[in-house]
């Protein structure tokens, strides 16, 4: 095990408690708190933590002990799906997705993980756990669902930072079809009313020193996530670490972010990194073996049992061949699938990208390949920029279609290495000076500077053209002096190009003389009118922006069953827009005018009266009332091509629309001999209602305002609200 000598005993030893245990030695005591000794976190006057340390792993201990200040719930929350113990924790219906989970790791394998590990990762790993346990010493008023005692091996259970690692590319229900041989569907994914308006993933822009006034590279971080998935958080130490940006809960390392040298900022990837094998499965003398290069393979079986809330517990084989487990069965054919699992290179990665001094350093690191589900907008402090489509990338054979399951008795459809990082779709230093990523094609990053589509292979970048990708590239295009406001505008601009698509053939619908009565051209004359000469730009006073996005709501949602699978963002857009009547256009207008007449009592509602941003508990699963405080906000959803992405919905009990997805942690940076960088969250630092920081940021983030970040210890210390060491009361 590569930790230090005089711990090899006592670790091997903690291994073996189980993650639920809660007793702790004196002796562990004693070294949390002569650890904690080593650690200064400084809350600045928003209530954001700066960690400082002696070494990286203080850095780390100090960080876990104020992200579980922060949030200790969905610091837990984390680790109980990643050790696929949801329904230990929440009953029943999370069975499958713990069964999912289980298909591709477990503790025992995260052990073994976590023994290989480098000794510098270990070490960051042992800080993780004495962290949180720390905390909860500290804390004995915390009840934990589950986790009543942290382990060192965990982290290498949750490895992925993103919103969502390759095993979301598992269908939940298929898992459940194939192994639990029962009907129904587990409801994956929470969107809206019936209409797929809430797309997730994020905004990634780099500006270089040419296009700006002061002659400093640019990078907004802008991702879209779930609210308050993660924390705004500066660690630094006296190895080197100074790091500033988003945490997930639970993880030691800053996931979007910058240093004083570089910045990072991470967007949701479509390159195909995750393939199914259709397996030939036969049973023979009471054992199944699958086909393969036309010889028998026995198939392995692997007994797993999950506990269930309440006490029961339920018995599953899980299956596997060479490609990966098996997670379902089409036409006869079992379906393995296969992706990457490198906790430990994934670990290393992303620890080690922040503290990267420049773009070389940030490219080797990259080399550790384990990227797999995002791509990486860079900017650095020598001027440079970058964009990367991933880094893990799979070499396949071309001859086949691999956005569809292939043969797995055919051995040419074996992975045959990794692409390296040149051979990876990327931009660096473009022409045009600028990039933009918004989960879109990599081959508009840079306008004319982008990447040629023809020089690499199809699986490397399927992802399509959307609104916001189109969006972005007008407001960056053109601007030659971007200045930190200027480029916060930018992302803020309030232009949502999708209706540029929709409104028009709706105004030529009206305009038909033959399909309406003069009681209906009266009737809806005024809400026309408003549509005709709306600029089709957002803001909170806006009531042709409420109109048309109820409008265009409402038409989906009555045309869902034509709409072809597969069908793109543009390509939806489109056949809303070409492909349904006249008389559907303007039927849906006529249920989106009802409909806000009936839950307000008029049509003419301004688009910020109906979209809200409320915090009233500190749940895990939102909540919202009517009759309680919230704010306007003016942006909306990226499905529309709004930059800045703020996806709302009426929940059972509320007629307005409150949001849960967008934008979450939102940061500007200009890298110049100092740092200079603005940021704001949702809501605020802490999740405890009765702090001040629980919503101090609310009304600023509605509005799009931001507030100045402190990245230097001087300017730090001047906005101080508290100074102390983990422990401390």
């Amino acid at each position: 095990m590569h930790i230090t000598k005089s711990y090899r005993f006592f670790f091997l030893l903690l291994l073996a408690i189980p993650a639920g245990a809660q007793s702790f030695t004196d002796a562990e005591i004693a070294r949390w708190k002569q650890q904690a000794a080593s650690v200064t976190i400084i809350r600045d006057r928003w209530g954001v933590p700066h960690i400082y340390g002696k070494s990286d792993a203080d850095a780390v201990f100090g960080m876990l002990y104020a992200q579980c200040e922060n949030d200790f719930p969905r610091v837990e929350r984390n680790y109980i799906v990643a050790e696929g113990r949801l329904a230990e924790a929440e009953g029943e219906a999370y069975l499958y997705n713990d069964l999912r989970m289980r298909l591709l790791q477990d503790s025992t394998k995260a052990i073994q993980q976590y023994i290989a590990s480098p000794p510098w990762l270990s070490k960051l790993c042992v800080a993780f756990a004495d962290g949180v346990n720390y905390y909860l010493y500290t804390h004995p008023e915390v009840k934990p669902k589950l986790l009543k005692r942290f382990q060192p091996w965990m982290p290498f259970l949750f490895s992925e930072g993103s919103i969502g690692g390759d095993i979301e590319n598992i269908s939940v229900n298929e898992v459940r079809a194939f192994y639990g041989k029962e009907k129904g569907k587990v409801k994956e994914e929470n969107n809206d009313d019936g209409i797929e308006s809430n797309p997730r993933g994020s905004n990634g822009f780099a500006i270089a020193p040419s296009k700006t006034t002061g002659g400093h590279s640019l990078l907004m971080i802008n991702p879209h996530t779930t609210f308050y998935f993660r924390s705004e958080l500066h660690m630094a130490s006296e190895e080197g670490l100074n790091a500033y940006g988003a945490s997930t809960w639970g993880q030691f390392f800053i996931y979007q972010g910058f240093n004083e040298h570089c910045g990072w900022m991470h967007t949701s990837s479509r390159a195909d990194v995750f393939d199914e094998y259709l397996e030939t499965v036969i049973d023979k003398n009471g054992k199944k073996f699958y086909l393969y290069g036309g010889m028998q393979r026995e198939m392995i079986e692997e007994p797993v049992t999950l506990k269930v809330k309440g006490g029961s517990s339920r018995n599953f084989t899980i299956y596997r061949t060479h490609h990966g487990p098996i997670t379902g069965d089409r036409d006869g054919k079992w379906v393995a699938a296969k992706m990457m699992y490198e906790p430990v290179k994934a670990l290393s990665q992303s620890y080690l990208r922040t503290k990267a001094a420049g773009l070389e350093d940030f490219r080797k690191v990259m080399e550790y390949y384990t990227n797999s589900s995002n791509n990486t907008v860079y900017a650095d402090d020598k001027g440079n920029i970058a964009y990367w489509h991933g880094d893990f990338m799979p070499k396949r054979d071309q001859r086949f279609n691999w956005l569809k399951p292939v043969d797995g008795n055919d051995a040419s459809t074996e992975w045959q290495g990794l692409h390296k990082l040149d051979e990876i779709v990327q931009v660096i230093n473009p022409a045009s000076g600028w990039i933009q990523n918004c989960n879109s094609t990599p081959f508009t990053v840079s306008g004319p500077s982008s990447p040629n589509p023809k020089s690499f292979p199809v699986y490397m970048a399927p992802d399509d053209e959307n609104p916001r990708g189109i969006h972005a590239v007008r407001v960056l295009k053109d601007e030659k002096a971007f200045t930190i406001d200027k480029l916060i505008a930018a992302a803020y601009d309030s232009y949502l190009p999708a209706f540029e698509t929709l409104i028009p053939p709706l105004v030529k619908a009206y305009d038909n003389q033959s399909l309406q009565s003069d009681t209906l051209k009266v009737k809806y004359k005024e809400p026309m009118q408003m549509l005709r000469q709306w600029n089709f730009r957002f803001s909170a006073s806006s009531i042709p922006t409420a109109l048309a996005i109820y409008w265009a709501e409402q038409l989906r949602n009555d045309v869902l069953s034509r709409i072809p699978a597969g069908t793109t963002h543009l390509g939806l857009l489109d056949f809303l827009a070409t492909q349904t009547t006249d008389q559907e256009k303007m039927k849906a207008l006529a249920a989106a005018t009802a409909r806000l007449q009936r839950d307000f009592g008029t049509w003419k509602q301004p688009w910020g009266e109906l979209n809200r941003f409320q915090r009233i508990t500190n749940n895990i699963e939102p909540s919202f009332e009517d009759n309680k405080p919230s704010v306007a906000v003016g942006f909306t959803s990226a499905f529309w091509g709004s930059l800045a992405a703020y996806s709302s919905k009426r929940y059972p009990n509320t007629k307005k629309l409150y949001g849960n997805v967008g934008n979450s942690f939102v940061a500007a940076v200009e890298f110049g001999p100092r740092v200079k960088a603005k940021s704001i969250v949702t809501g605020g630092s802490s999740s405890d209602p009765a702090s001040p920081h629980f919503n101090d940021q609310g009304p600023m983030y509605a509005k799009g305002e931001f507030k100045d970040v402190l990245f230097y210890k001087e300017d730090i210390q001047k906005k101080a609200e508290r100074t102390y060491h983990p422990g401390d009361k």
